[in-house]
């Protein structure tokens, strides 16, 4: 049987797999030979944007946006380039936490490196206090706030980092999601992440034109007027293949078009077996995050199928936020998505959303070294401790027509069956 591997936190997991099983991972691109050169170049001649330097000419001071330990954003890679234009600026980084829980000292140091961290204040977001939240405007479909990082709004430059990569309804991460939900206080993420959003059916991977949750998230974000965002794509090794330095939206459109061309796989019908991943650290470091990986492998699971899922869950549940919690007032997926229509937004209840949907189209099994066997069941999901072993058992009970597709990489890539989206 052949052997593939599984992105599983800092390593990987070995898993032997039937033959004629489908792997399923996205296009290599190349990783870049210079990429600080290819950042100072687009910072020089960005889209539709002056140049850094002509930038912040006549400014004293600059706040970048920048993604917190959840993302694999390259700031050693590109931060150099753009702290070089900023010189004679002082410069603050603000962590996009968005409702995530603030980066430990240690996080930070692995992040930025320590002549960055010690050169610049950094500003970590608390969506969960109003006074560090200013009144924008108000979002023009569903009238709720939108209240912004107030230090972020007051630096004379303001400037995004973020990662291109799709998302499970969002369409892409980086770009406006920087700013919201990434300095927005938590009732602007509880509207933006709203039920009616995210049960849209366009509210998908790789979507953006009529998604109704890229749409609230740009709208809040122009509020904020970035002057320039520098966003980044990476292949499957977190080698940076393009740097796209420039207004907002063009910058942000042109990773997307390039992440779509390298993320979108068509496959033939549907699998009774799914085996995926949560693409690895930092992705797949607690459950919340983790239900991504489950998300894309239920784009191709037959219904009644499996799920068979792997993620370290290094950070657990996590023990921030409410995912748990809210996991825990139902006594499954079933009775959850019963209550949504009556349900107001809340913290997570769009992660439980996801999962819930996941679960009613097939079984899902979690192996994790971060969770006890009794976390998972309390999770609704069904523990595993041998992949391997579970995936030849399920392959006895289905019989020799099962079919099966993996996804090492997780929800770095994007299935979808033939003639679907």
């Amino acid at each position: 049987m052949p052997e593939v591997r599984l992105a599983y936190g800092r390593s990987f997991l070995p898993l032997r797999i039937p033959q004629g099983a489908t792997v399923i991972e996205s296009r290599l691109l190349p990783g870049l030979d210079d990429p600080d050169a290819a950042v100072r170049r687009t910072l020089s001649a960005p889209l539709r944007s002056p140049a850094l330097d002509e930038l912040a000419r006549g400014r004293r001071t600059a706040g970048i946006s920048i993604c917190d330990v959840t993302r694999p954003y390259p700031l050693r890679a590109v931060l150099p380039p753009v702290l070089d234009a900023l010189a004679g600026l002082r410069v603050a980084l603000f962590v996009a936490t968005g409702s995530h829980r603030p980066c430990t000292p240690a996080e930070l140091e692995e992040m930025l490196g320590a002549d960055i961290r010690n050169a610049v204040e950094v500003v970590q977001h608390d969506a969960r206090r109003p006074e560090q939240h200013r009144r924008v405007g108000t979002l023009p479909d569903s009238g709720g706030p939108v209240e912004l990082n107030a230090r972020f709004l007051d630096q004379d430059l303001r400037l995004t980092l973020g990662l291109v990569e799709p998302h499970f309804f969002a369409g892409f991460s980086g770009g406006p999601k920087m700013v919201a939900p990434g300095l927005a206080s938590l009732e602007t993420i509880l509207d933006l992440h709203s039920p009616p959003r995210v049960s849209d059916r366009r509210a998908d991977w790789a979507a953006v034109e009529g998604n109704p949750v890229q749409e609230g998230i740009r709208y809040a974000a122009g509020l904020a007027a970035v002057h320039l965002t520098v966003e980044v794509t990476q292949n499957r090794r977190r080698e940076i293949t393009g740097v796209y330095a420039g207004a907002p939206w063009e910058a942000h459109a042109a990773a997307g078009a390039a992440v779509r061309e390298a993320v979108m796989h068509p496959v033939s019908g549907l699998y009774d077996i799914v085996v995926a991943t949560n693409g690895g650290y930092p992705l797949d470091q607690n459950l919340y995050q983790t239900i991504k990986g489950i998300s894309a492998a239920a784009r191709i699971v037959k219904p009644g199928g499996v799920i068979l899922a792997a993620a370290e869950c290094s950070d657990g549940f996590p023990g921030h936020g409410a995912y748990r919690a809210t996991l825990g007032a139902y006594p499954g997926p079933e009775a959850f998505l019963a209550a949504v229509p009556h349900l107001a937004p809340s913290p997570d209840l769009w992660q439980v959303l996801v999962q819930a949907r996941a679960q009613a189209r097939a079984r899902v099994l979690l192996h994790t070294a971060g969770l006890t066997d009794a976390e998972v069941r309390e999770a609704w999901l069904e523990p595993v401790s041998d992949p391997g072993e579970t995936l030849a058992r399920l392959l006895r009970e289905m019989g020799p027509a099962a079919r099966v597709a993996v996804l090492p990489g997780g929800p770095h890539v994007v299935p979808f069956p033939t003639g679907a989206r």
